[in-house]
């Protein structure tokens, strides 16, 4: 595994980033957020990488924002918002699937990384807390947007208004959460989810990821979306390989 602030770790065609500040746990400083968007942006960049786990190191996935850092250095603000912006906007609308593999708690911050993942694991032991409101602050990185999308309008905004510690089961039950482990078995279970989805037609997902990410609310639009991608997806080599495997009663191999 690299070094810094955030660790990259390569198992075949999945990538591990691991939030690697544990005396903080795992809070996102502005130098982590920095090593933190540029690793998903080069990850999304490599055709070898076809799924990434985001996970935090010892045990704790994310304290959220580091407060200790905070000022009312306007400049400095602006720049702890925009490398988020950035990261979130990367893990949605970028074209490889991420998966959050969740221990220990994910606050502030830290909830909106998990949110802004396309699917979650959690230890049963987990715990998931929209702490903004105990500092003064509102949401960030993107939260008002993932959060109302994955459990919907009224739970987003009770859990960020109120401010209250959700366990992970609770956030299975409200979709929050897509599955759980046993203590400790987060990774695991995230990485074995990740090697499904490695296997899957790459392009295909980019483009359900695009659909899903351009939040389309009209039908209709919808539609037209869902049409373009497949006319493309349709003359592409993974729907063939698809379509063989199916005729040959065999699993496809898809190397888009």
């Amino acid at each position: 595994m690299s070094e810094g602030l955030v660790g990259v770790e390569d198992r075949g065609p999945v990538r591990i980033l691991t939030l690697a500040d544990p005396r903080r746990r795992n809070a996102l400083s502005v130098e982590m957020r920095r090593e933190l968007r540029d690793a998903v942006r080069a990850a999304t960049d490599d055709d070898t990488v076809r799924v990434l786990v985001l996970t935090g190191a010892e045990g704790f996935f994310s304290a959220g924002g580091d407060i200790s850092s905070m000022s009312d250095d306007e400049q400095l603000g602006i720049l702890r918002l925009q490398l988020l912006a950035d990261l979130v906007e990367a893990m949605v609308a970028g074209p490889t699937p991420v998966i959050a593999a969740v221990e220990g708690g994910a606050y502030g911050a830290g909830l909106s990384l998990a949110a802004a993942a396309d699917h979650v694991v959690a230890a049963r032991d987990a715990r998931f807390c929209a702490s903004f409101g105990g500092v003064g602050l509102a949401t960030d990185a993107g939260l008002a947007w993932t959060l109302p999308r994955r459990i919907g309008q009224g739970r987003a905004a009770e859990m960020i208004l109120f401010g209250e510690v959700v366990d992970a089961e609770h956030a299975a039950t409200i979709g929050l959460v897509e599955r759980l482990a046993e203590p400790g078995g987060a990774v695991e279970l995230a990485l074995e989810r990740a090697e499904l989805l490695a296997r899957r037609s790459r392009p295909a997902l980019a483009a359900t990821k695009e659909i899903f990410a351009a939040g389309h609310t009209d039908l209709r639009q919808v539609l037209v979306a869902e049409a373009r991608a497949q006319r493309t997806l349709f003359t592409g080599p993974d729907f063939a390989e698809g379509v063989a495997a199916f005729r040959e009663k065999r699993k496809p191999t898809f190397r888009a």
